[in-house]
């Protein structure tokens, strides 16, 4: 390995008005290595891997390239000197072949000098070299989430990187189609390429990097040999404290169904069946889980149960009472009354009002409720002390009530919706996504939380996409695929087990699972 670094970044600093995002960061990146970047959300990963990408202009520090020092002042510069970078949210033209993306905004290159032929030969050596085959083409949007990101990586490689970066590469991606990226990028590696890899999953670091850096706050407080390094340390350098990883939590003690589904059917606004004939039940004093990869119908499930979305067939029993869901005209709000909270799994959509204060969206939804009304008008008076009080409780921070809520970080947001929904006393809570976004202090945090309702005899149906958080909170778990559950499983289900049901494949029959659990 050269002794030369393949990129070296030396005090780096930017700040954005009054926010410094990057203080002083120094980094060295072994040639042929990869390199993991962690930190909570805002501790300034992002807005470092886009200095270096070029997305940004540093404030004042040096970035060297092979030893070289140099100016990125654009992405275009950046490929130039040899470094790509795989985005968290792909960017691929739908409606064009895997082909065509890979040359788009690379015409100029000497590869096309020959036409589209001399390109795809170039694209099958790469793919062979690289073990990154796929149907040069096939269209994006009939490619699933794993080879579309196949394709990201082919983007930059044919633009000669040798530096590349990835941004939460496994977010979308199936346990076994993370297991391929992570074998993809050891074949990239042994062939020269140093990887940079940025991603809040501990797991991955320990399990695919050489070296892990440590951010926190703007600044880089730690870097370790991963495999002289453990997650529990990683954790406490990350968020500068102890942190207990895992879910601590008794074995459940299931009471009564105080939610059952039965042949829930509903079809999107393109006439497309999201969520397929599905039955389940949800009792007392239990976390049922739903697993999948995004997209699975997951979201349009949780928004009709919550009375956000009409359903087109199916029942729906909820403490005794049968609702015909087809026919119904319930809203969010019936539902809200029935005894049901909602924890939305996009709390800016629709968990908050950004530009209200906490205090009036420690109320949305319950506004109405006698408990804040002083005559005609609203109670602030009681609704900021109950605020002060679930601020308290939830350690959220700042404990301003009087705060926009667009001033709080994204956990702390998540606590404000969660310490409505929660303290509302629900007999059945949604939850969609609950950590998204969220520090790994704020997620020890909520899942708390959950297991505390839980043991209070509520019932929560919680969907996630991330695959230990299911498996670490639910009693039961339950897998959707193409809008259909296609399997159940208990606490202690195989993480291979669930990941085959993820990508469709029945682990008895091998073949594509159907059906559902009734």
């Amino acid at each position: 390995m050269s002794e030369t670094p393949a990129i070296e970044l030396r005090k780096i600093n930017k700040s954005f008005g009054p926010v410094h995002a990057n203080k002083d960061i120094d980094l060295v990146v072994k040639k042929g290595s990869i390199h993991g970047i962690i930190g909570e959300n805002g501790a300034g990963k992002s807005t470092l891997m886009s200095i270096l990408y070029g997305f940004y202009n540093a404030d004042d520090g040096d970035i060297l390239v092979d030893g070289r020092t140099v100016t990125i002042s654009d992405s275009k510069h950046a490929i130039a000197l040899g470094i790509g970078m795989v985005h968290q949210h792909f960017m691929l033209v739908d409606n064009f072949s895997v082909l065509e993306n890979v040359v788009l905004g690379a015409e100029d290159s000497g590869l096309l000098a020959g036409g589209l032929a001399r390109a795809k030969r170039e694209l099958k050596r790469l793919e062979e070299e690289y073990e990154l085959r796929v149907d040069p083409e096939a269209l994006i949007q009939d490619l699933p989430v794993g080879l579309q990101q196949r394709v990201e990586i082919l983007k930059a490689l044919y633009r000669s990187a040798e530096v590349l970066i990835l941004d939460e590469p496994t977010g979308v991606l199936t346990p076994a189609e993370a297991d391929h990226l992570f074998k993809i990028l050891n074949v990239l590696k042994d062939e020269g390429k140093t990887i940079l890899l940025i991603t809040h999953k501990l797991r991955e670091i320990m399990a695919v990097t050489d070296t892990v850096s440590v951010m926190r706050r703007g600044e880089m407080v730690a870097t370790r040999e991963t495999a002289g390094t453990t997650m529990e340390e990683l954790a406490e350098l990350m968020v500068g404290r102890s942190v207990l990883l895992r879910v601590d939590k008794k074995p459940a003690e299931p009471g009564a169904p105080v939610l059952e589904v039965e042949n829930l059917t509903v079809t999107d606004k393109r006439g497309v069946q999201a969520v397929k004939d599905v039955s389940f039940t949800v009792r007392a004093g239990e976390i049922v889980g739903i697993a999948g990869v995004s997209g699975n119908g997951q979201s349009e499930l949780l928004e009709t149960l919550a009375g956000i979305r009409k359903a087109t067939s199916g029942k729906l029993k909820i403490n005794g009472e049968t609702i015909d869901l087809g026919a119904s005209t319930l809203d969010a709000a019936d539902m809200r009354d029935k005894n049901m909270g909602h924890v939305p799994e996009d709390r800016h959509r629709m968990g908050l009002i950004n530009s209200f204060a906490e205090y009036e969206n420690s109320i949305l939804g319950y506004h109405r409720d006698p408990a804040y009304s002083k005559g005609l008008l609203m109670d602030l008076a009681v609704i900021r002390k109950n605020a002060v009080a679930e601020i308290e409780k939830y350690d959220i921070r700042p404990p301003n009530p009087m705060l926009k809520t667009a001033s709080f970080s994204g956990g702390n947001q998540q606590k404000i919706v969660l310490a409505r929904e929660i303290e509302r006393d629900p007999q059945v809570l949604l939850v969609g996504q609950p950590t998204r976004g969220v520090d790994i202090g704020a997620i020890e945090f909520i899942h708390r939380r959950l297991v505390e309702l839980r043991d209070a005899g509520k019932g929560i149906l919680l969907v996630s996409v991330e695959l230990d958080e299911i498996r670490g909170l639910s009693d039961r778990v339950l897998v959707m695929f193409d809008g259909r559950i296609v399997g159940e499983r208990g606490a202690d289900a195989d993480e291979g087990d669930l990941g085959l049901l993820m990508a469709g494949v029945d682990d008895t029959h091998s073949a594509p699972a159907e059906g559902g659990v009734q």
